[in-house]
């Protein structure tokens, strides 16, 4: 099934699509601050960038978008209906794995929040992260 759009405009729409400071970021973020703990946003030090990095305690939060990042993709990358997009997403879990273990292996605890939990339940999801952050 070829793409709707031209390809000048799913350029456009595709430049629109953040990858830092997304509206769940920042819901994390906020929570992070009233709760006064100290950390440090898209820390560029170690494999994968954390959302949400406590570099003293080693510890990572990765806050990733269901799509993106593949979210129970073996359900649906069958209406995926380019092989670009269904390689990229298998690329970006497969890098995922990667950098996890690479920061396991150096000691770091890392989480993993995916954007359906925080929107569909943010207080539970934001319970999660403080108590990850607390253990």
């Amino acid at each position: 099934m070829p793409d709707v759009f031209t390809k000048e405009k799913r350029s456009e729409i595709m430049s629109l699509i953040r990858a830092k400071n997304t509206g769940i970021e920042r819901k994390v973020f906020t929570f992070l601050k009233s709760e006064k703990i100290y950390f440090q946003k898209h820390y560029s030090k170690i494999a994968g960038k954390p959302d949400v990095a406590l570099p003293k305690k080693k510890i990572a939060i990765f806050i990733d978008g269901d799509f993106w990042h593949g979210y129970k993709f073996h359900l649906w990358k069958q209406r995926i209906p380019q092989e670009y997009w269904r390689s990229k997403i298998e690329n970006n879990i497969a890098r995922d794995i990667r950098n996890r273990r690479a920061l396991r292996r150096k000691g770091w605890k890392v989480l993993r929040v995916w954007g359906h939990s925080l929107i569909k339940n943010p207080e539970a999801a934001l319970w999660k992260i403080a108590s990850f952050l607390r253990s």
